[in-house]
Parts: C-alpha cells; sequence; structure tokens
C-alpha cells in the first residue's frame, strides 16, 4: 500500500525570510513534526499500481518532537524529558554544558538518552548479560560508562545519574520508582564489572602504545619514514576491543592523545575475519530438515492441533498423518526396522518443546495398512503388520503451527495420509507436570520470601527436575531456601485446585497474570492459576491439584550470570527418590562413623576439628624440618654483587609452600644483611610437577633496588608460574618443574647483577 504524503515542518527561525536558497534541510532552522500518508494505491512486485478497495490515512507525530517545539529548544535532549539527566552527568563531569565543546556535548547526550532506556530494561526486568535484550543494556549502560570516562568524570556515577531518570519517570510509569532499588544496585555492579574490564584493558593498551611509540622511534632513527608517526596496530586494537571490552571510541581517543594513530583499516578486517568466521560456524548447522519442514508447511495450509491438555486425553486415536521427513526430506512412505522419521499429524496429545517445558515422549500406534481412503488403493502391496514407532522428541515448526514427532520406527510402515493412535508415555507426562506447577509455587514463594520485584529469567521443566533462574545480586542465605521450601510445600498441602483459562491478553494482565519478560504472547492467551498463590501466562502442562506434587525439595542454589540466581529443585516422584537417596548416604555415614543418624553432623565436625589440629601439627613439623634444613645450607651461601653480602640460590625438596617460607626468613637471619635467599621445592603425590618458590631479601638489598616480588614473579614465569608479594618477602609457583634449573640460573643471575 502507498500513495502521496504530506509532511509538516516547524520553523524555529521565521525572522530568517524565505527565499530560494532556503532549505528544509536546514536542521538549525526546520524540523519535520508532522507526517500524512494517504494510502489509496497497492504497488505490487512488479510495480503496477492499483487503487485500494479501502483508502485510508497513515498519520504519526514526534510526541518528543512537539515537546522541543513547545519548549523552544533545539533538540529533542533539551526537553525536560531528558535534559535533567544529561545536566547531572554535566554536573559531575564538571561542565557548564551550554559552554562545552560540541564532542562534549555529543556525550553528555548519549549519556542523558542511553540512561533513561537503561532505567526502563532495568525496571522491566532485563538484566545486563551477552544474549539478547541483555545484551543490549549491557552495551547502552558500558556506552555510558565509557562517555563518562572520556568526560573525565571518575569513580562510580550512574547510580547518581540514574536518580534523575527515575525520579522524571513521574506518575507515567510509577513501577519505574518502585523498582528504583534494583535499577541502581544492577547499574552500580555494571559499572564495576566494566570498571575493572577498562583497567585491565587500560593496562593492555598502554603496554600496546608503549611498543608503537618505541617502534615508531626505532624506525625514525634508522632512516625510515616518520611521515606516518608511530601507529597503534588494527589487530591490537582488537584484541582489545574482543578479549577485554575496550571500546574502540575509546581506544581512539587514548591512542590520539598519546600520539599514536590508530590502524582502523586493520581494525575493520580483523572485525569481518571474526564475522566470517562466525558466519561459517552458523552456516555449518545441518538446515536440511528445516528445508524440508518449510516445504511441507507451504502445502499444510492447517497446523497440528494440540489436544493433550487433559490426563484422560493423553491416548488419541484417529490422528491422521499429514506430512513425513526422513533425513530432512520430504516422503511420502518409511519403512525398516530401526529407521528415524519425523512424524507430523493433524492432530496430537504430545506436547511440543516449549515455554521451558521438555517434549513429551511415548508411542505412535496402528495398522501398517491403515491408511486414509486417498491411499487405500495402495494397501494390498503393504505389511499388514502392526505400526509401532517410539516417540523421543516433539519439536514445533513452522512458527509454531505444525508439531514434528521425532522418533525411531520399531516395526511396520508408515505412510501419508495414514490414521495412527497416539499414545503419551503418562509415567513421564506426570513427573513433567508436577515439576511444572512447581515451578509456578516457587517463582510466588521466591517473590514472597525476596520482593515482589523477583522476575523469572529462564527456566526447564523436565521429567527428573526443575531448573529457576531469577534476578538476585546475591545468594540466599540456608534461611531463605527454607523458608521458600517450606512455602511451597505448604501449598502442595493445602491441596488447591488448579485451574485454566483463555482470555484475552489485557484482561489477563489486568487480572494480574504473571508474563515472562521479553516472551510474545498472542491476543488470546492461556492463564494458569493456583487461586490465591499463582497466576502465570503458561501453555504448559499442570497437575489439577497441587497435592498432586506430593513434595519439593531444592537440591541447589547457585549464581549463573552478573545478578541471576539459579535454583535447581526435585518435586513429586522425582523429590522421593532424592529424599531417599539422601537417607541412604546419611544412613551409610552413620554406620562408618558408628552414631546415630541424628549424630552424624556433630561426628563430622568433630572429625573436622581433629583433622584441622593434625595438619596444623604436621604444617609445624614441616616448618621445623625445613628450618633445620635451612641451617645446614646457610654455609653455601656465596658472596653477593662485589663480594657484599650474601646470596643463596637453592633447591629444598619436600617442602610445601609454608614451610619454604619458614626455611627462607630462617636463612636470611642467619645470613645478616646485607642478604638475599631464593629457594624452590618440587611438589609431590598430588603436586608432583609443579615448584614452588620463595623470595626472601634483607632490608639493605631492598633499598638498592631489588623487591622480591618482582623477582620470584620472573623467576616463576620460566616454570609456566607467577606470583608475588610484598619487596621483602614473596611467593610464587610454577606449572612445569622441569624448568627449575633454568628458572634458579636466572635468580642467581639476577641477584647477582643486582646492587647491595
Amino acid at each position: 500500500p502507498c500513495g502521496p504524503c504530506s509532511e509538516l515542518y516547524y520553523d524555529f527561525h521565521p525572522e530568517r525570510g524565505s527565499g530560494p536558497d532556503v532549505s528544509l534541510e536546514d536542521d538549525s532552522r526546520f524540523i519535520e513534526f508532522y507526517n500524512l500518508v494517504f494510502m489509496e494505491l497497492n504497488r505490487d512486485a512488479a510495480g503496477t499500481l492499483t487503487p485500494l478497495a479501502a483508502k485510508n490515512i497513515d498519520t504519526g507525530m514526534g510526541l518528543e518532537r512537539m515537546a522541543q517545539i513547545l519548549q523552544g529548544v533545539p533538540n529533542n535532549y533539551e526537553t525536560d524529558l531528558i535534559f535533567p539527566i544529561v545536566a547531572k552527568a554535566a554536573e559531575l563531569a564538571g561542565l557548564d554544558y551550554a559552554a562545552a565543546p560540541p564532542a562534549a556535548q555529543t556525550a553528555l547526550k548519549v549519556i542523558g538518552d542511553h540512561v533513561r532506556a537503561v532505567v526502563y530494561l532495568l525496571s522491566d526486568g532485563v538484566l545486563p548479560s551477552n544474549v539478547g535484550r541483555g545484551y543490549v543494556l549491557r552495551r547502552l549502560l558500558r556506552r555510558v560508562i565509557m562517555k563518562g570516562r572520556l568526560l573525565g568524570i571518575q569513580g562510580e556515577f550512574t547510580p547518581a545519574v540514574a536518580q534523575v531518570a527515575i525520579a522524571l519517570s513521574g506518575d507515567c510509569d510509577p513501577a519505574v520508582a518502585g523498582n528504583a532499588g534494583r535499577i541502581i544496585a544492577e547499574m552500580a555492579r555494571e559499572e564495576a564489572l566494566f570498571s575493572a574490564t577498562l583497567s585491565k584493558g587500560q593496562k593492555q593498551l598502554d603496554d600496546m602504545l608503549a611498543r608503537a611509540l618505541a617502534a615508531g622511534s626505532s624506525s625514525s632513527s634508522n632512516g625510515g619514514s616518520s611521515s606516518s608517526g608511530p601507529v597503534l596496530a588494527g589487530a591490537d586494537a582488537f584484541l582489545l576491543y574482543d578479549s577485554f571490552g575496550f571500546p574502540l571510541e575509546l581506544t581512539r581517543e587514548l591512542a590520539e592523545a598519546a600520539g599514536v594513530a590508530l590502524d582502523e583499516p586493520g581494525f575493520a578486517a580483523a572485525m569481518a575475519a571474526q564475522r566470517a568466521r562466525s558466519s561459517a560456524s552458523r552456516e555449518a548447522v545441518d538446515l536440511t530438515a528445516d528445508g524440508g519442514l518449510s516445504q511441507l508447511a507451504a502445502a499444510l495450509p492447517a497446523g497440528t492441533s494440540f489436544e493433550g491438555y487433559g490426563a484422560s486425553d493423553l491416548v488419541l486415536a484417529g490422528c491422521r498423518v499429514v506430512g513425513l521427513l526422513q533425513d530432512g526430506a520430504p516422503v511420502q512412505e518409511v519403512a525398516g526396522q530401526g529407521v528415524a522419521v519425523d512424524v507430523v499429524l493433524d492432530r496430537t496429545p504430545f506436547y511440543a518443546e516449549s515455554g521451558g517445558q521438555v517434549a513429551d515422549s511415548g508411542y505412535l500406534r496402528g495398522s501398517s495398512s491403515s491408511s486414509s481412503s486417498e491411499a487405500s488403493s495402495s494397501s494390498s502391496s503393504s505389511s499388514s503388520s502392526d505400526l509401532l514407532l517410539e516417540v523421543s522428541d516433539v519439536q514445533k515448526g513452522a512458527g509454531g503451527r505444525l508439531f514434528v514427532h521425532s522418533g525411531v520406527l520399531q516395526q511396520g510402515s508408515l505412510r501419508v495420509g495414514q490414521e495412527l493412535t497416539a499414545e503419551v508415555d503418562t509415567s513421564l507426562r506426570r513427573r513433567i507436570r508436577a515439576h511444572h506447577t512447581a515451578t509456578h509455587l516457587l517463582q510466588s514463594a521466591l517473590k514472597q520470601v525476596l520482593g515482589p520485584d523477583t522476575c523469572q529469567q529462564g527456566s526447564l521443566v523436565e521429567a527428573g527436575r526443575l531448573r529457576f533462574d531469577f534476578n538476585l545480586s546475591r545468594p540466599m542465605t540456608q534461611e531463605e531456601i527454607s523458608f521458600v521450601e517450606a512455602l511451597v510445600n505448604g501449598w502442595v498441602a493445602d491441596a488447591s485446585p488448579t485451574t485454566t483459562a483463555v482470555m484475552g491478553l489485557k484482561e489477563a494482565r489486568a487480572a494480574g497474570a504473571v508474563a515472562m519478560f521479553g516472551e510474545k504472547y498472542e491476543d488470546t492467551v492461556r492463564v494458569v492459576e493456583v487461586p490465591g498463590v499463582s497466576m502465570e501466562l503458561c501453555g504448559g502442562t499442570h497437575v489439577s491439584n497441587t497435592a498432586e506434587i506430593g513434595s519439593f525439595k531444592v537440591v541447589s542454589e547457585s549464581g549463573v550470570a552478573s545478578g541471576v540466581r539459579r535454583i535447581e529443585a526435585v518435586a513429586g516422584q522425582a523429590a522421593v527418590e532424592y529424599l531417599q537417596l539422601l537417607d541412604g548416604v546419611v544412613r551409610q555415614l552413620a554406620g562408618s562413623l558408628r552414631v546415630k543418624l541424628e549424630d552424624v553432623p556433630g561426628r563430622v565436625a568433630a572429625l573436622q576439628d581433629e583433622l584441622k589440629a593434625a595438619s596444623k601439627q604436621l604444617a609445624d613439623v614441616k616448618a621445623q624440618v625445613a628450618v633445620a634444613k635451612a641451617g645446614a645450607l646457610a654455609s653455601q651461601a656465596v658472596p653477593g654483587p662485589g663480594g657484599v653480602g650474601r646470596v643463596l640460590v637453592e633447591e629444598l625438596p619436600g617442602l610445601d609452600g609454608k614451610a619454604l617460607q619458614e626455611a627462607a626468613v630462617s636463612l636470611l637471619a642467619q645470613l645478616g644483611d646485607p642478604a638475599a635467599v631464593l629457594l624452590a621445592s618440587r611438589g609431590e603425590g598430588e603436586a608432583a610437577g609443579k615448584v614452588s618458590f620463595v623470595a626472601a631479601l634483607s632490608p639493605q638489598v631492598v633499598k638498592g633496588g631489588l623487591q622480591a616480588g618482582k623477582l620470584v614473579g620472573a623467576v616463576a614465569k620460566v616454570c609456566g608460574g607467577g606470583g608475588g608479594g610484598k619487596p621483602g618477602l614473596a611467593q610464587a609457583g610454577g606449572k612445569d618443574a622441569s624448568q627449575l634449573p633454568q628458572a634458579l640460573q636466572l635468580a642467581q643471575d639476577t641477584i647477582m647483577g643486582a646492587s647491595f
């Protein structure tokens, strides 16, 4: 659809007059704020125009541009929608916005715009991550932080700017103010993480710039061309961007400040190569089956009807085969034991994987000679043996219209048009149902215990367990976990009915139904409710009464990403099996420890105390042995640099790090000042192949410029390790003890090259 259009512009400077030299492209004077398209024609692929049967007007007006006009400001960023945020950022940067140079004004506008967007995203439940909308949020926030650093803002600043954006939300979105605590906490956390990243990247960049400056200086002194000056390689800039998350814009700015040009074509080439590798990886995925399914979908205007919500609907006769795929290609018939096949039915009781719930499994049964009238003419040539196909997975295809049942033919043959009986594995469905309803109860419990702004970030519902991800910036306490368990098990014991209803999306939201942010919902949705406890938009399968869940037990609580925690739990029969496992373990422990079940924790604690005491005694003995060995080594010390002081670089076998340190300190005391000691010991047992180092330097040696931390770090690096410490005493470790002779030689040479 198309047609002529009109564009309405506002003139901010009518005093400039009119004439042939006046252009609407002059955005310092004119702004388009209204557009109308008079839809009266349809243009087909060939470009032919035909009149529309129903003509209409497509119109749109820019809200922010109207605010700009009414407030008489030159751009959207200076309206009262955004400028207070900009002004706060300018205050923190110590700038007068009106007097700031254009580049600084642009940076402040970016901060104002992006902080506003980030605040609303966080309020809606999005969290910073490296995928999807979370990545968009992270990029926006990191750009804010980067702009702030370029403006000279030091330390944490995004929460202060966000406070202004939250206040501006006012009555238009009260939820933002209600989520202020979480918004501020997430922004502070992300800023701290990115600041640490910038610090690491800064160190790398400093080294790269130093090398570039040295290379440029060397080229100039050797008669090379100096017209281009020092250059930061594009590959180095890309390494900063790809591995350290260091923005190219910041690299460019800092390089220019250091007098180093940036090889931007080289950066672009490295970026293109990375994208090509990613593209090749994606293209390696087998898309054959999807292509075959697309062919089937084009020939099947009607989709698969899912009829398996009820417990009595898990065996469904009269399911017609409307499509078959073998090795990804459409076929009319499949035969042969052990043959893998994908089956599309017109109706099915099998739940297809979606919404975090795994697919059903089960069987397709029928007679190999049973088919529709369209296929009856060929039935005489078919085997009459019973058909049995084991279904192991069900996925949605063609935009969710078709249910694809994947399985292996156990016996008989299968043809398009054939009618089958579909049988869902009721035992597995029962376990899945219990876990899905338990997931809903878990979310309600978390909201009660941790706060109403607790949001689902992902979930998995299987026959053997459930997994639930949610926003929280800290680990849950054991008391909180126990409270959550008690709430869920209490609701299970209440034996509340689970109800489902199909209603309009707006109606469901108005009723208080919880929706997962970012999910796309149709205008009509299915609502699953445990009255007074939980109400969620959900297309999954559930128990009809919470009592069917039986019991609920949290197995683990852990962190999976910044600001995201994960609970894994079991319900129903899986919970019984898990508790039986724990009971067996505890009984076995009680038997081994020869105590009652209830005395196991106390006995284990006592054994831990005994082990700790024994370990300390052993460490003390090792330290005494180390000191004794050290006493014998003192006589092997050699004169230091220029015959001043004493130096000892030796290997002491069989000592751990603590004992090695005791030996080094003892030797240093025996050798006096100035003296330098470096000891090494090869690991034994589980630590075999590794090596420990300790360096101890007297005060006069440290005053001369040698530092134990730098010395031991360089020595350990020879053995593939590292470490450090104080100027007078430091420890390190290496992974390759075979390089110990070379490491000790480096230590000797370094010490003898120092000044005592």
